[in-house]
């Protein structure tokens, strides 16, 4: 028996009523086409066609997936998207709480009104496209008004769920190939060596409106220059302990990060679950040495006046900015967060590898660097071009 057929209904009894009774009711009368086949697991299914032609070209695509591996069972394609959102990120075990609850903020507000009552095979790609561009539109224009880095994000999370929906329930992705909005300028920050110095040493001179020296006055200058020289991340570098820091070798570990959740303060795994080790660069181990000196191993790096740890959202606002302030520099979208891509940027100028660079930001792999900081690599084409033109007049120079 063929495992893909057509099936003409008018030849059947029941059918021939279903129709009498239609036209009688002034109904339209049912499909009579039924493409017939059988799953990947043996399973007879069917499908109801209007036309002979529609069933013909029906049957020949189910037989390409079928033998291309590539069929979805129908009724599972037909899911509605919400359903499979809250199952695939619930299957998320391997997120940090952090990311899991952004996630979950972007799929509630910005990816379910949008396709949440949506079938999955009712998602096609123009209509991505589409999205992504109205989340970029003012709210006065209908639009959501994300910025291009939210948009970005809320783009990934309706990818993420889609593909994970791959094979099971969709033959691929619909949102792959879309393309996402270009970040502007001020997403990219770095920070010269001059800048950054400018930045540290205006933060360890900051007072508050009693004229006493902030709460982190004395250990900015040491914390901004570890974020801006090795490029950790701020929640890394907070939960660093002095017994994490080697300075005979020039290392740093880095095995925990903070975050919070709710107002609460947590220590947990680095983002990508993977302790790594970070160089520290000589001049900074002065400034470390001092920090360290007559210390329990075990105590936090970093601590605020009244000995208690850092907290983001303080240090951002109380220290960072009054900091930026203080230091005048003129770069609008300045965080924190760019003092990591200031280390990296720095790195590559002066001669550092993708791969040192992935191994020193805790990239997951090259490729995810390369697509962050790609564009800072030299153009070394003339490199390679003369470096072939001097080794073949070796070569034949040997030879000769």
């Amino acid at each position: 028996m063929a495992r893909v057929w057509i099936y003409d209904m008018s030849k059947a009894q029941q059918y021939k009523e279903a129709v009498k009774n239609a036209k009688a009711k002034g109904r339209t009368p049912p499909a009579r086409w039924r493409v017939m086949w059988y799953d990947n697991t043996g399973t007879q299914k069917s499908q109801a066609c209007a036309t002979k032609t529609m069933a013909e070209n029906r049957r020949a695509e189910i037989e390409r997936t079928l033998l291309d591996g590539t069929y979805v069972d129908p009724a599972a394609a037909r899911a509605q998207f919400s359903e499979m959102a809250d199952k695939c990120l619930d299957a998320r075990h391997d997120l940090r709480p952090t990311t899991w609850w952004k996630y979950r903020g972007l799929l509630d507000n910005h990816v379910l009104s949008q396709w949440g009552e949506l079938p999955l095979n009712k998602i096609l790609k123009e209509d991505i496209e589409v999205w992504v561009a109205k989340l970029l539109k003012s709210k006065d224009d209908g639009g959501s008004g994300l910025g291009p880095s939210q948009a970005r994000h809320a783009y990934r999370v309706l990818s993420m769920v889609l593909e994970w929906c791959v094979p099971a329930r969709l033959p691929r992705n619909p949102a792959r190939g879309v393309k996402v909005p270009v970040l502007p300028e001020y997403e990219h920050i770095y920070l010269t060596y001059e800048q950054v110095e400018a930045l540290a040493e205006a933060s360890g001179t900051l007072v508050t409106k009693y004229k006493q020296p902030t709460a982190c006055a004395p250990i900015n200058p040491v914390f901004v220059r570890l974020l801006a020289y090795t490029g950790i991340r701020w929640g890394e570098a907070a939960a660093l302990r002095i017994s994490r820091v080697n300075l005979a070798k020039r290392r740093i570990r880095i095995a925990s990060t903070f975050y919070e959740l709710n107002g609460v303060q947590h220590e947990g795994l680095p983002k990508n679950g993977k302790p790594r080790t970070v160089p520290i660069p000589e001049f900074l181990c002065h400034d470390l040495a001092a920090l360290i000196a007559g210390r329990d191993e075990s105590e936090l790096l970093f601590l605020t006046r009244r000995n208690q740890s850092l907290r983001a959202n303080n240090w951002r606002t109380r220290e960072f900015n009054a900091a930026v302030t203080a230091a005048e520099l003129d770069l609008p979208g300045l965080t924190p967060h760019k003092l990591r891509h200031t280390a990296a940027s720095l790195a590559i100028a002066s001669g550092a590898d993708v791969k040192v660079i992935q191994t020193m930001l805790g990239h997951k792999d090259a490729s995810m660097t390369l697509d962050i900081y790609g564009h800072l690599f030299p153009d070394r084409l003339d490199e390679v071009a003369v470096a072939l033109d001097r080794n073949r007049h070796r070569a034949l120079r040997d030879a000769a």
